[in-house]
């Protein structure tokens, strides 16, 4: 804000918002985030903000969000503890910025794949009582033909979405079931996260319950042909 040369009006510097993934880059350096050197928008309507190895990404409808939004995007990638992250979270899902994005019609399970879905249940449910000692929730549990790279993925609480774990049926045909349980398995310390009020993330809580429970770690991707591997 500036007072006019000529006159006793204020005058009031407007900053514009940001419209490519430059210029959020840019806005939330301006807030004081230090970790990330690379931004990409998104349009996943599940996870609103990621970030790893040095690059976050963002759902595009944040880009009109107000600074209190984009502070707490900061706060999700450099807060301190757990509580602040948690509250950072719950600041960016209470946006609602997918509304502002024409929604991607649901998938829904290929009726030729119901007898897969019956068995990851079942496999649900004894890795619960197995690993878990019976504590998650039973949550539906779906096969994606969309699924091209991702081995499988859990839909936290959040967005007013269901709750739901998703494996890719190319993931099931091709490497077989042994892996296909490793990754429900996987997605089930996901489960853990979001039940327990965690972060869900692939983070030092995340690796450890991993270890506990007998899961792969890391996330992991199909690969056809050389690529990176996303964290």
């Amino acid at each position: 804000m500036r007072r006019g040369a000529d006159s006793d009006q204020l005058e009031l510097a407007v900053v514009p918002p940001p419209r490519t993934a430059d210029d959020l880059l840019a806005a939330l350096r301006a807030l004081g985030l230090r970790r990330i050197a690379r931004c990409t928008l998104t349009r996943n309507r599940t996870v609103m903000v990621s970030f790893g190895d040095g690059e976050i990404r963002v759902h595009e409808g944040y880009l009109a969000a107000p600074e209190p939004v984009l502070r707490a995007i900061v706060t999700f990638v450099e807060g301190r503890t757990s509580t602040d992250r948690r509250a950072a979270r719950q600041a960016l899902l209470a946006a609602a910025v997918v509304s502002r994005v024409e929604p991607r019609p649901p998938e829904r399970t290929h009726p030729d794949d119901e007898p897969l879905v019956a068995r990851l249940t079942a496999t649900h449910r004894r890795l619960n009582a197995e690993r878990f000692g019976g504590a998650l929730a039973s949550v539906p549990v779906r096969v994606s033909r969309r699924m091209r790279s991702r081995l499988g993925h859990y839909v936290p609480a959040a967005q007013g979405m269901p709750v739901e774990i998703v494996i890719s049926r190319r993931h099931i045909r091709r490497d077989g079931w042994a892996d296909a349980e490793d990754t429900l398995l996987h997605e089930m310390v996901h489960q853990w996260q979001d039940e327990s009020g965690l972060l869900v993330d692939h983070r030092a809580a995340f690796r450890r319950k991993a270890r506990e429970v007998g899961a792969t770690p890391s996330a992991k991707r199909i690969v056809d042909q050389p690529r990176r591997l996303a964290g």
